[in-house]
C-alpha cells in the first residue's frame, strides 16, 4: 500500500499524487512501445495510453492500471495482489484494475496483459479527443 493510500483525506479534497518512479515510466514505455495504434498522453500528470480516445493503461503514482473486459477481469482478480483499480480510496474505477508487483516485475507476462487492454479498448465506441482549452490572451 502506498502512503497515499494510507493518508486520511477530506471528502471531497484531492489527495497530493506523488511522481511516478522513473523506472516505471521507462517499462510503462517500453511496454506500449510496438503498439502502433496507442496514442500515448497525460492523465493526472501520468502516462497513459488510449486507442480511440479510450484508455486501456495508465501510470499512476507508482502503480500501473489496465482497463479489461469483464471476462478478463474477472481472470486477472483471482491472481495474487490483483485488485480493482482506486485512484482515491473507496473510489474504483470501473474496468480498471491495479497491476500487482508480480506482474510488472514479468515484462513478459505485463505485455501479455496490456495486450489484451488494448484488444478490449479497441472494441470500444471511438471517444471525441478532448478540447483545447482556451488560455486568456496575454496583455
Amino acid at each position: 500500500m502506498t502512503a497515499n493510500a494510507k493518508a486520511k483525506s477530506k471528502p471531497g479534497k484531492m489527495p497530493k499524487f506523488t511522481p511516478a518512479p522513473e523506472a516505471l515510466v521507462n517499462q510503462f514505455d517500453r511496454i506500449i512501445e510496438g503498439m502502433l495504434e496507442a496514442e500515448r498522453r497525460k492523465m493526472f500528470g501520468y502516462p497513459c495510453a488510449f486507442v480511440n480516445g479510450q484508455m486501456f493503461i495508465g501510470v499512476f503514482q507508482d502503480r500501473l492500471m489496465l482497463r479489461l473486459s469483464e471476462a478478463d477481469r474477472a481472470k486477472f482478480l483471482k491472481l495474487p495482489g490483483a485488485k480493482p483499480f482506486e485512484a482515491m480510496p473507496g473510489r474504483v474505477m470501473k474496468e480498471y484494475v491495479e497491476i500487482p508487483p508480480e506482474i510488472v516485475a514479468s515484462e513478459a507476462k505485463l505485455k501479455q496483459w496490456v495486450k489484451r487492454g488494448l484488444a478490449y479498448a479497441q472494441t470500444l465506441p471511438p471517444k471525441a479527443k478532448p478540447a483545447r482549452r482556451k488560455t486568456a490572451a496575454k496583455k
